[in-house]
């Protein structure tokens, strides 16, 4: 896979300064509610959805302003079930994965599902106990991922706020999720 950073440059955006994003001014009507939660982010989205809420983090390269990590984490609360999105920079060992870890957790072996020109994804259904370890951890968190190179790095990303962060977002999550609807069965042919 050709990709944008070079091992050199993704070693560098690693270890250089990163900044927690700050969330753009609040969009026009029709765009997402955005709620601080400390280092956390609360967004819910004005859609019919099963899951119209998230909670988000985004590390930014200070200097360069690129992307180093974003982790979003939704609730869906017609299956009490959790989704996870997190991105990371390209140029990774896309077979080896990535893992989550605290002071007192640690994830399974989470698998990318696709990569693009901003990075590459894990997007994926969880279970609650990967949520609950985070929310009992504190107060940061790394993603271990694996460079093509073979080299390991660590992401850090803060979890403070996470808990409280996470309490709001499935408490609005409940409160404005809709069903979507399955589209009806096609009329049968006499």
């Amino acid at each position: 896979m050709k990709s944008v950073l070079t091992g050199a440059a993704l070693g560098v955006l690693l270890v250089s300064g990163a900044a927690i994003a700050q969330p753009a001014a609040p969009a026009a009507p029709g765009g997402p509610e955005v709620k601080t939660v400390e280092d956390w982010f609360v967004r819910c989205f004005k859609i019919d959805s099963p899951s119209p809420c998230d909670m988000y983090q985004e590390l930014d390269n200070r200097e360069t302003r690129q992307r180093i990590l974003s982790l979003s984490v939704a609730y869906v609360p017609s299956l009490d079930r959790h989704a996870l999105q997190i991105t990371v920079p390209l140029e990774i060992a896309i077979q080896k994965g990535l893992v989550l870890q605290t002071d007192s957790y640690k994830s399974p072996v989470l698998k990318y599902r696709r990569c693009d020109r901003n990075g590459c994804y894990v997007e994926q259904a969880v279970d609650n106990a990967l949520v609950e370890g985070l929310a009992k951890s504190g107060p940061a968190g790394k993603v271990n991922i694996v460079a093509d190179s073979g080299k390991a790095f660590s992401l850090n990303f803060s979890l403070k706020g996470f808990a409280a962060a996470h309490d709001d977002m499935v408490a609005q999550a409940r409160a404005k999720a809709k069903a979507v609807e399955k589209p009806a069965a096609p009329a049968a042919t006499p």
